[in-house]
């Protein structure tokens, strides 16, 4: 779906007077305020309910607007900006003067990408500046990948929703922290570690705890309403009988493998095969099974590789500290 121009220069608009904005990127809907007002911004984290603290991805129009936003940007972050933006890859950096602190959770850092969706970049090229724009939900809840998702969460919150159709990627992007001379990445996404060790040449560390906050790095996070337990492939479909006994409306992501599995539960979303369809349906399936009345969903963590690691990352944070029946 394509945004007619109109409503691209009322997001504008909207932006420009302070208000937020619902708009689609090739990851998830993002909630938008203008970068520079720092009330505006301040507004997204009251209608999140996102702690402060909690850094924003400030989204910008392409590469070359980068040097506005950040004091410096080392030889490793232009590689990778040159190579993956527009793209679902956030690079951090050294906070430029036009970042008000409200942006950065406080931090000297600041997270900056450039988004790979028509909408995103007509509405960022019409308003003329950069926007912040956390995923479109409440802090800590399944992220939206339609505007009927946002419309659902977030209601009149919003002072106007952008619609561009469904998310290709379906996962949030790639986090690296660019402030060193190695980069680190802080968060899995959308651009895999394997794409950015072939571009770089070198391996990249992914830490269980980021030294430095990021988003949806929380304890728990992306996480639907039901409970959600993990366990090895081969044990979904007896933990998911077992919690059906007990009394619980179970809903099952049903490895590839296992299709032909014949189980009794409350719901059951069948896995892609493919990593890629299953990033960009992942949030999808946990709202669905939310919508479906169950109260625990067994799930196992795909091979942690390529999109696989992002998509592991996005249901250990989902099951967050909750892993047992």
């Amino acid at each position: 779906m394509t945004a007619r121009t109109s409503d691209i220069e009322k997001a504008a608009g909207v932006l420009r007077a302070g208000g937020l904005v619902a708009l689609p990127t090739e990851t998830v809907y993002g909630l938008g305020a203008n970068a520079e007002d720092p009330a505006a911004v301040s507004r997204i984290f009251q209608v999140k309910g996102r702690p402060p603290s909690h850094p924003l991805i400030v989204h910008i129009g392409g590469a070359e607007h980068l040097d506005d936003w950040v004091q410096e940007v080392p030889a490793t972050a232009r590689l990778l900006a040159e190579r993956f933006w527009p793209g679902p890859l956030t690079l951090v950096l050294r906070r430029g003067r036009r970042v008000p602190l409200e942006a950065t959770g406080g931090l000297e850092t600041v997270a900056v990408r450039v988004p790979d969706h028509p909408v995103a970049i007509a509405l960022l090229s019409a308003f003329g500046g950069g926007v912040t724009a956390p995923s479109a939900n409440r802090f800590g809840s399944v992220s939206p990948t339609t505007a009927d998702d946002v419309r659902a969460e977030l209601g009149d919150a919003v002072d106007f929703v952008l619609d561009g159709g469904p998310c290709e990627v379906g996962v949030e992007s790639t986090i690296v922290d660019a402030t060193g001379e190695i980069p680190t990445i802080l968060r899995p996404g959308g651009v895999t570690r394997e794409e950015l060790e072939a571009v770089l040449g070198c391996p990249l560390a992914v830490p269980a705890a980021s030294p430095v906050r990021v988003p949806g790095q929380h304890p728990s996070h992306y996480a639907p309403r039901a409970l959600v337990v993990l366990v090895e492939p081969e044990k979904v479909v007896a933990e998911a009988e077992l919690a059906q006994e007990r009394g619980h409306r179970v809903g099952v992501f049903l490895p590839a493998a296992f299709a032909d599995a014949e189980l009794k539960a409350h719901a059951v979303v069948q896995v892609p095969g493919s990593m890629a369809a299953y990033a960009r349906g992942l949030y999808g399936f946990l709202r669905e099974l939310d919508q479906q009345g169950c109260d625990l969903i067994v799930a196992s963590l795909p091979a942690e590789e390529g999109l696989g690691l992002a998509i592991a990352n996005r249901l250990r944070r989902a099951a967050g500290p909750r892993t047992t029946v």
